[in-house]
C-alpha cells in the first residue's frame, strides 16, 4: 500500500498520511489490500462512525474536521443581495448605518431586520439596528456593553422639594463613574446577582466575578449618566395620579465584565468562520446548538442581569438617602438578544441600541443631558420586530463633536435649559445628538408616549474635554 492508492480514493492533505499509517497497520494484521481500501472508503463516507476508537479513529477525526471546515466555508457565504428590511426615520439616518445593516441582512443566518430612527454607525451591527437570526447569536450584534439599559424611579416628592445643591451632593456621594472605578470597600453592597450559579459554570465567568463584585452599583464612561429631574404625567398611569414628580433616570451597563465577554466570544465566532467576507467579520456568529453558542448565551444573560443590578443599587442608594420608596419603577435593556417568535418560528432578535416595544410593554427613550426623555408603551409592530429607538442617536461622532463644538455654545445650551452638569465631556454635548423630538416623531406608530422626563441635575464621567 502506498500514497497513490490513498490519493485515488480522494484523500488529501494530512489525511493521506493518516490513512497510509492505518492501512499499514491493517495489512500487518493480515488484511488484504482490497479489504483495507474498502475500509478506508467506508471511513471516508462516514467518519463520525469511527471516531470512538480503533485503528481508523485518528483518520476519522481528521476527515470530520475537514468536513466541518467545508460546512463552515459554505455557511459563511453572504447572500448576493440583502434581505429587505423596514426603516423608520430614513431622513435622520446616515448612509454608513444603512451600509452596515445591508451587510447584516446578507448573512446566511439573517431572517428579518429593522432600522430605528436613532440609528448611526457602530461596530458590526449599527447602533439602532434590530436583527433576527435563526439558531445563531452574534456577539457584536448585541454590542460590547452587554445589557446596557435604562431605569427610572418616580419618587413621591414634588420636583421642587429637592434643591440643586442637595441633588448634586447626593449624586456625588452615591454614584461612581468611569473605567475601573468602584465604591470604597466599606461602602460596597451585596446583590443576589453576584451569587448566580452561572458565575461558576465557565472559567471566563469565574475569572471575571471578583471585578464584577468590586464594581457593582457603578457606571461606566461615555454616555452613561444618573440624573434627577421632573417627570410629567398628563394622565393617570404607572399606578400614579397625573402630575409632576421628582424622578431619577439612569443609563448604565455591565461595566468591564460585559466588554470582556463580548471580546472573548467575538474571537471564538471569528475563528469559527475564518472565510467570512471581510465586510462582515465583526458580525461573526455562534450557532446556539454549539458549546460556544450556549456559553455566550449564558454569559450574555448574566451580563444583562448584572447591568440591571447596577441600576437597582444606584436607585436604591438615592431613594434611601432621601428616605422614600419609589412610587413606580421602569427599566429596560437595549443591548441584548432575545428569543422571540416572528413569522411563526422562533428567532434570535438582536437589539443593539433598540428598546423592546412589544404591545403594552413600558420602556424608556432618553434624550441628551439637557433634552427630555420619554416613558413609552410599545405597540407591538411586527415589521419593527417589536422595537423602538433607544435614545436620540448621535449625529456627530465623538471626535467630530470635540473638534467642531464650541464649549461656550454648549454651556449656553445647558444654562438655557436650567441644567446643572457634573462631569460630562463635550463629546456628549446635546448638539452631538439628533433632536429627540424628531426621533420620537418618526416612530409614533411604534410607541405611545406615557410621560416626559426633563433632566435637571446630571452626573456623568468626565470626557476628553470637560464642558
Amino acid at each position: 500500500m502506498n500514497g497513490k492508492h490513498i490519493q485515488k480514493l480522494g484523500f488529501e492533505k494530512r489525511a493521506i498520511k493518516l490513512a497510509l499509517d492505518a492501512a499499514n497497520l491493517r495489512e500487518d494484521a493480515g488484511a488484504s489490500r482490497s479489504e483495507v481500501l474498502d475500509e478506508l472508503q467506508a471511513v471516508q463516507n462516514n467518519p463520525t462512525g469511527y471516531l470512538s476508537g480503533g485503528v481508523y479513529a485518528e483518520l476519522a477525526a481528521e476527515l470530520h474536521e475537514q468536513d466541518q471546515q467545508v460546512v463552515s466555508r459554505q455557511s459563511a457565504k453572504l447572500r448576493d443581495t440583502p434581505l429587505p428590511y423596514r426603516v423608520w426615520g430614513e431622513d435622520l439616518i446616515d448612509p454608513g448605518a444603512h451600509d452596515q445593516m445591508d451587510v447584516a441582512m446578507r448573512l446566511p443566518i439573517s431572517r428579518a431586520g429593522a432600522l430605528m430612527p436613532d440609528a448611526h454607525v457602530g461596530y458590526g451591527l449599527p447602533i439602532g439596528g434590530v436583527l433576527a437570526t435563526e439558531n445563531a447569536v452574534i456577539p457584536y450584534g448585541v454590542g460590547v456593553d452587554i445589557g446596557c439599559s435604562m431605569m427610572l424611579s418616580v419618587l413621591p416628592m414634588a420636583p421642587g422639594a429637592l434643591g440643586t445643591e442637595e441633588a448634586r451632593s447626593l449624586l456625588m456621594k452615591h454614584t461612581r463613574f468611569g473605567a475601573g472605578v468602584a465604591f470604597e470597600k466599606r461602602d460596597r453592597q451585596d446583590h443576589e446577582v453576584l451569587h448566580d450559579p452561572a458565575w461558576k459554570e465557565q472559567p471566563l465567568l469565574r475569572h471575571l466575578h471578583p471585578k464584577a463584585a468590586e464594581q457593582i452599583g457603578t457606571s461606566g464612561s461615555g454616555n452613561h449618566f444618573v440624573e434627577f429631574g421632573t417627570l410629567t404625567l398628563k394622565e393617570a398611569d404607572l399606578g400614579l395620579e397625573a402630575g409632576e414628580y421628582l424622578a431619577v433616570l439612569s443609563h448604565s451597563g455591565s461595566r468591564g465584565f460585559g466588554a470582556q465577554v463580548a471580546g472573548h466570544f467575538t474571537g471564538l465566532a471569528q475563528k469559527m468562520h475564518p472565510t467570512l467576507d471581510r465586510t462582515a467579520q465583526k458580525l461573526a456568529w455562534l450557532p446556539l446548538d454549539t458549546h460556544e453558542g450556549e456559553a455566550y448565551w449564558q454569559a450574555m444573560n448574566l451580563a444583562g442581569r448584572y447591568a440591571l443590578a447596577n441600576h437597582e443599587q444606584i436607585h436604591g442608594r438615592l431613594a434611601r438617602a432621601l428616605g422614600v420608596k419609589p412610587g413606580a419603577q421602569i427599566s429596560n435593556s437595549h443591548n441584548l438578544a432575545w428569543k422571540q417568535r416572528h413569522g411563526g418560528r422562533e428567532l434570535i432578535v438582536h437589539r443593539k441600541g433598540a428598546t423592546p416595544a412589544e404591545e403594552g410593554r413600558l420602556g424608556l427613550i432618553p434624550g441628551s443631558m439637557a433634552d427630555p426623555g420619554f416613558v413609552v408603551r410599545g405597540r407591538g409592530v411586527e415589521a419593527a420586530l417589536n422595537s423602538a429607538s433607544h435614545g436620540a442617536g448621535r449625529q456627530l461622532g465623538r471626535k467630530a463633536a470635540a473638534n467642531t463644538l464650541a464649549k461656550k455654545d454648549v454651556q449656553s445650551y445647558l444654562q438655557g435649559r436650567g441644567i446643572t452638569l457634573i462631569g460630562g465631556g463635550i463629546d456628549e454635548a446635546p448638539q452631538a445628538y439628533k433632536r429627540i423630538e424628531d426621533v420620537i416623531a418618526r416612530q409614533n406608530d411604534l410607541v405611545d408616549i406615557v410621560a416626559q422626563f426633563q433632566p435637571r441635575v446630571v452626573r456623568m464621567d468626565t470626557g476628553s474635554e470637560d464642558i
